[in-house]
């Protein structure tokens, strides 16, 4: 709660002007029992009809004095609520960003949407209506009881008797509910990720003809948090009947004891009536105490699940004094780096250095750690062993925004925002990239016919994800966002396994023409990696071959394997010698 609290003190006045308006407001409220004692003991049974129309009037204005004060409250505590849950959105969206790889692998989306979606909802709600409820019942019925003992302190033993009990209900009801709520909100998080990776993944679904099976997993999530959410109703109805037995037994019990003492004299009949609506008054706070225990039993267990993710640290941190190397050359060195995660080793003294503007191809079966050396270039994760030096410095001495900002990286998984073309080519440097290289970059990435030919060309909107497009084209689309950010590093990582051969060459010729460009080319296919300037065949996470595809071709190894496999039979029917 000290987190929340911190968010409330900066909206401490509005708070206060809230506490104010509320104040005056209920008081108000409090005036018009006397007004009818009055009426009863003055008018009615006294005959002074000449102070009837003044004392209407001032229900009058006593009336409209409370919905001024009504409104003013009402409203402040909506405009504060809603800036506060906008705060801890954005704040914990903001947090989620800043968290390590790591912290992703072991998160799932549907439960992080529910985190910043869902539960910030429910403290919206705390800290807006229902917090203003729990606060108006407070001073609501320390008023009401103040005026109750002013007038009949025998009468008030009744209240005070009633209300020790209902707290007591209204305490283990919430005790009931804060586990419920817990389940509620686990099952809430397991249900949106069921949902988002069946509606992402919905080619996938129907491909494999997987409707029954996903229907039939969605509905049985579904029916769990359909049974928690009865099982809250259940505990709710459970003790629901108790508040409402009181609050209607309370008045009943105030008009026969309160008769008793307008027979023997001990009070007047107004005194009675003023007390009997003070009774009805104080009825409304108990039978709020079940709703209101209800909705802050939600946003507690709500904001135990945010505070776990707050508490959540990136396992990837920068130096408090980072080296800033001003001008990056983009020369990369992995020196005798070993990689493992839990207790599965990864990678194993990866040694190579590539010089600035050089090229280098990284081939090997798929889990044998291609994709994990870039991983570790960026610092997605840290290496067990060993260091990666960027221009002579260790990547752990710079800073992460220097780092990644110096490295165009087209990744195996292509990832496009439902946004236009050209906002996605402009993804790396939308500040800087202008028309002219967004045309350029998607010429080198052979991506400018497909798009010219689009309603919208450029501005045509890509739907989630790239859908609507080829693999292809949203590969060429992703090597174009990399080449319009103009780094001095570039990797492919498995970026034209989509392409034919022939648009691959063209695009590995546009490549080859950036020459103060230091490229790593991760593939599978010999076309890709043939012209680079070294080449590295890694096997369960070592290097097991390395050299330049005429030295790989004479060793005869795993390069030669795999070269065969891909250009034996072309190699046969055109009777071409190795």
């Amino acid at each position: 709660m000290n987190k929340i609290m911190k968010y409330m003190r900066k909206y401490w006045y509005a708070y206060v002007f809230a506490l104010i308006c509320m104040i005056i407001g209920v008081s108000l409220d409090m005036l018009s029992p006397q007004i009818t004692k009055r009426i009863i003991d003055e008018v009615i049974v006294g005959g002074n009809m000449s102070l009837l129309t003044r004392l209407l009037v001032m229900i009058l204005i006593i009336g409209v004095g409370r919905c001024i004060f009504g409104y003013l409250k009402e409203l402040i505590f909506d405009l504060v609520s809603s800036k506060i849950s906008a705060d801890i959105r954005r704040n914990l969206f903001r947090h989620i960003q800043t968290l390590s790889i790591q912290f992703f692998d072991k998160t799932n989306t549907g439960e992080l949407m529910s985190r910043v979606k869902d539960d910030v909802d429910k403290i919206w709600s705390a800290l807006g209506f229902v917090g203003m409820l729990v606060i108006e019942v407070v001073i609501h019925t320390s008023i009401v009881l103040y005026c109750m003992i002013k007038l009949s302190p025998k009468l008030t033993i009744i209240p005070l008797i009633a209300m020790p009990i209902v707290a007591c209900i209204a305490i283990f009801m919430e005790k009931s509910l804060g586990n419920v709520y817990e389940e509620i909100s686990e099952e809430n998080a397991v249900l949106n990720t069921v949902a988002q990776e069946n509606l992402a993944g919905v080619r996938t679904v129907k491909a494999f003809a997987r409707e029954k099976f996903e229907i039939k997993k969605f509905l049985s999530h579904n029916q769990r948090y359909y049974d928690l959410n009865m099982k809250q109703s259940r505990v709710f109805v459970k003790y629901n009947p108790y508040f409402q037995f009181i609050t209607k037994l309370l008045p009943v019990l105030v008009i026969i004891f309160g008769g008793i003492l307008v027979i023997r004299d001990e009070i007047t009949l107004g005194t009675l009536g003023a007390f009997t609506e003070y009774s009805n008054n104080i009825v409304w706070p108990m039978e709020m105490l079940g709703w209101l225990s209800n909705d802050l039993a939600s946003a507690f267990a709500s904001n135990k699940k945010i505070q776990k993710i707050l508490k959540e640290t990136p396992v990837i941190k920068e130096k408090e004094v980072c080296t800033n190397l001003k001008d990056v050359k983009g020369t990369i060195e992995f020196n005798h780096v070993s990689f493992s995660q839990g207790d599965k080793s990864i990678l194993t003294d990866i040694n190579f250095k590539l010089e600035h503007g050089k090229t280098i191809g990284i081939m090997g079966a798929t889990g044998a750690g291609k994709s994990s050396i870039i991983n570790l270039l960026q610092r997605f994760y840290d290496v067990n062993k060993g260091e990666v030096r960027l221009d002579g410095v260790n990547i752990k001495d710079l800073s992460l925004k220097e780092l990644r900002g110096s490295i165009s990286l087209v990744m195996q998984d292509v990832f496009l925002f439902s946004d236009t073309v050209t906002e996605n080519i402009k993804l790396g440097n939308r500040a800087l990239i202008n028309e002219e290289e967004i045309l350029h970059a998607a010429a080198n990435a052979q991506a400018n016919d497909f798009i010219e030919r689009m309603d919208n060309q450029y501005e045509t909107i890509i739907g989630e994800r790239g859908v609507g497009l080829s693999g292809g084209q949203k590969q060429r689309i992703s090597i174009a966002r990399s080449l319009a950010k103009k780094t001095p590093i570039l990797v492919l990582d498995d970026s034209t396994s989509a392409l034919d051969m022939e648009t691959e060459h063209l695009i590995q010729k546009a490549l080859s023409e950036l020459n103060n460009t230091t490229k790593i080319i991760i593939a599978h296919r010999i076309s890709a990696v043939r012209n680079a300037d070294e080449i590295i065949i890694l096997d369960e996470g070592t290097i097991a071959e390395r050299g330049t595809h005429e030295e790989l071709l004479e060793a005869k190894g795993l390069y030669y394997a795999t070269y065969m496999a891909q250009y034996g039979e072309y190699l046969k029917s055109n009777t071409i010698a190795v």
